[in-house]
């Protein structure tokens, strides 16, 4: 039987530190910083533009135009209607399980009394206006719409509105199981706009077409993270998402069908879609590169596929023991991490960096891309060491409220002001001294 031709990384018989791990794994290349520069004509056009500027840019970049940014009511709601039922019933599923995950992320507001009559109070307060953002290229995305609108609902958001590419067989609307999916959640500010262009409209707004928002979310090409990146301080991001990456985490236990399923699941995303298997079973190893051959060449993107799964950004890789393989698997830092071992629970114990991590044979990627629950929007290209998925958390922010008597000030004031004249900001302590003044 024929093995498939991607590359191997070996790491038996060496010892790394987490920096080094992190230069010779595998990492897709996106240069972000020229995509900035490509992008900002756009991002000028539409600053200083008008509705007609934004049709424009469809037209160049979409090869569609539609009749207007905004998409019509009755359009959102013609497309529920017309909506396959068994999408629909699927769909409900889904919104029903992530809201139910995501219900229990809800924080709570938090008093403490430091001293008694000096009082400190955090209350999570919605922004007051997002942006989210669903692609509409390769494939198209009904569940980016719940994985951003659920969590924001729930954070209580009080305007929301969704932008998605218009689409040349849907008559320069957005695709329309994406527009279902908004009627079913509600939703009914929709823009037919993809690219940095819809993040730009966002951002600055455009007269008479949309308000500006405070934070955009959701995944996208490489010029909506660029867009993200450029405009990053004037609205809020969730993060500048990368190619998609799967790490499958795997021991002898493992069955190679399905781990070669689940790299090629990840690979039919892009063509730069990285997919890395950690194992310390070499004999595991040589049984996926045949299930590779044999099922890549049996699926429907396979050109893609083999495309992602022989480039830079893929690979075996190969450690000693499962020490070794959880210090790979933590340096990583994948946006999705499999866990096929023998002791799956054992083992996600060790875990400190991934943006979603998968237990056992019944929990594959795909199953949180969909219906598990989680939320699909992760970090990617080795943010997962610092940032986190998109929750309900996301779209609050903790506002503290001082609450102080004139007996809990008197007893810490010359303290203050012996730590303002630390600091030699003598006008900070006389704000202080004020307050005893005749």
């Amino acid at each position: 039987m024929s093995e498939f031709p991607i590359r191997t990384v070996d790491f038996r018989g060496q010892k790394f530190s987490k920096t080094q791990y992190q230069a010779a794994l595998p990492r897709a290349e996106m240069d972000v910083n020229a995509a900035v520069l490509a992008i900002e004509p756009i991002l000028n056009r539409v600053r200083t533009g008008s509705e007609s500027d934004l049709l424009e840019l469809c037209s160049e970049f979409d090869g569609v135009r539609p009749q207007s940014i905004r998409v019509p009511e009755a359009e959102i709601l013609r497309a529920l209607d017309q909506l396959d039922p068994q999408v629909r019933l699927a769909l409900e599923e889904a919104i029903k399980r992530i809201t139910k995950v995501h219900a229990d992320q809800v924080r709570g507001e938090t008093f403490t009394e430091v001293v008694p009559g000096g009082e400190v109070t955090q209350r999570w307060i919605p922004v007051d206006r997002v942006g989210l953002y669903v692609p509409g290229g390769r494939a198209v995305y009904p569940s980016s719409v719940i994985m951003n609108v659920v969590p924001a609902q729930i954070a209580r958001v009080p305007s929301i509105a969704v932008a998605s590419p218009p689409q040349l067989d849907n008559h320069g609307l957005p695709n329309a199981t994406i527009l279902a999916t908004c009627a079913l959640l509600g939703i009914t500010e929709v823009y037919a706009i993809g690219g940095a262009q819809a993040i730009a409209m966002f951002a600055y707004g455009v007269d008479g077409v949309c308000e500006s928002v405070d934070m955009v979310t959701g995944p996208g090409n490489i010029y909506v993270a660029a867009a993200k990146r450029a405009l990053r301080g004037k609205i809020g991001i969730d993060s500048e998402a990368g190619p998609t990456e799967v790490m499958v985490f795997a021991d002898a236990t493992a069955i190679a069908g399905d781990v070669a399923a689940d790299l090629i699941s990840q690979a039919e995303h892009d063509t730069i879609a990285a997919a890395v298997l950690v194992t310390d079973s070499l004999e595991l190893a040589s049984a996926v590169r045949s299930e590779l051959a044999t099922r890549i060449a049996r699926t429907r993107h396979s050109d893609r596929i083999h495309s992602a799964l022989t480039g830079q950004q893929s690979a075996i890789v190969l450690v000693d023991s499962l020490a070794q393989g959880l210090e790979v698997v933590n340096a990583y830092a994948a946006e999705h991490l499999e866990l096929l071992v023998a002791n799956p629970v054992e083992v996600s114990l060790s875990i400190r960096n991934a943006g979603a991590v998968f237990l056992g044979r019944f929990s594959p990627v795909s199953l949180g891309d969909y219906s598990a629950g989680s939320n699909h929007v992760l970090p990617t290209g080795g943010c997962a060491c610092h940032s986190s998925g998109l929750s309900v958390q996301s779209f609050l922010r903790g506002l503290t409220f001082i609450n102080y008597s004139h007996g809990a000030f008197t007893d810490i004031a010359s303290n203050v002001v012996t730590l303002a004249n630390a600091e030699d900001l003598p006008a900070h302590g006389e704000a202080i001294t004020a307050r005893f003044e005749e």
